[in-house]
């Protein structure tokens, strides 16, 4: 008989990762806003080393999605916060909602 041997091969993924100023470049806005977002719990960095804060690319819909939310309905930060939340909270649903129409 012969045996099978497989490999196991160990590797780290590395997270891609955006600094502060590079996201504000990126989104056309001030980083001390940004850092303001991240203050009130709006945005949250992927790491902090020191003063310099590292970012999700994702963090660039949220971004735009903050934006929107205080440009077009004129919402404050309080209630980006309350809409965003509320939007976490409908998507972590949604997938609970597939995930059981998947089991059955």
């Amino acid at each position: 008989m012969s045996e099978t041997h497989f490999q196991i091969v160990l590797h780290r993924v590395e997270r891609e990762s955006v600094t502060l100023d590079a996201l504000a470049a990126h989104c056309g806005l001030h980083p001390a806003l940004i850092e303001r977002f991240v203050e009130y719990g709006l945005l949250e960095p992927l790491e902090r080393a020191g003063a310099e804060m590292c970012f999700d690319p994702a963090c660039v819909a949220r971004l735009r999605l903050i934006e929107r939310l205080r440009g077009d309905l004129g919402a404050n930060l309080a209630g980006v916060a309350v809409i965003l939340d509320l939007l976490d909270r409908l998507a972590v649903l949604q997938r609970e909602v597939e995930r059981l129409r998947r089991a059955f």
